[in-house]
């Protein structure tokens, strides 16, 4: 697998992808995307870090895996293609939206949109088979998602991190609170969402908050 990545992201993280555990991750993704339907699409495995660059990052949030149904993933965390039918935890995130902030819920499910504001939307696991959800964890993605994340916490300061739900707070665990912004919540998936632990969190308008109060642009989401 030939890693074709963001150059600020190459730059940050090229001595990660001569690493071992790395180069059996990328033997396992190739075979995989050669004998199986896998996603997101090849060429948009890294859409996350290409669509924000390293230095651009203003806020992370943090996903598990990519949708394992045909033509959803597109390398984003919780976004889909256009066209495509919002799953239940995009529904919810919209849902969301629209009582924190009055926004509508788009036409679109695909967040590029967030992407090219500042906004990384990382997956800890960035491929997985077709219809068998989880079938790539436990390959090296987490390790790799891992470094990204405390890349991120050393050499920036003021992101704003959204932990959504037990994985995310996990994943996010060894970020700097110190320098950095960290929003917690549960998950907006409708198990989560319906026992009270997701709505009302109004992460959107308390990042914007942030950002403002910082003299930063703020997300038009």
């Amino acid at each position: 697998m030939h890693v074709n990545i963001e150059d600020s992201w190459k730059q940050e993280l090229t001595t990660e992808f001569e690493k071992p555990y790395f180069k059996s991750l990328a033997s396992f993704v190739k075979e995989e995307y050669a004998t199986h339907t896998c996603y997101p699409p090849a060429g948009e495995i890294f859409a996350a870090f290409d669509h924000c660059p390293f230095d651009k990052v203003k806020v992370v949030i943090i996903g598990q895996d990519p949708y394992h149904g045909a033509g959803q993933a597109n390398g984003l965390c919780f976004s889909v293609q256009d066209g495509v039918a919002h799953p239940p935890s995009l529904k919810n995130i919209f849902k969301e939206l629209e009582t924190d902030m009055g926004l509508p819920t788009p036409a679109s499910g695909n967040l590029d949109r967030w992407a090219a504001q500042g906004v990384l939307l990382l997956n800890a696991t960035l491929t997985v088979r077709a219809d068998e959800a989880g079938s790539h964890q436990k390959q090296g993605w987490e390790q790799f998602t891992d470094v990204v994340i405390d890349t991120l916490s050393r050499k920036r300061e003021n992101i704003i991190f959204l932990l959504w739900g037990g994985f995310a707070k996990k994943k996010g665990k060894k970020i700097d609170a110190s320098k950095h912004f960290i929003l917690l919540s549960g998950h907006p998936s409708p198990l989560s969402a319906n026992r009270g632990y997701w709505f009302g969190n109004k992460h959107f308008s308390k990042v914007n908050e942030i950002l403002l109060s910082k003299g930063e642009a703020p997300i038009n989401w």
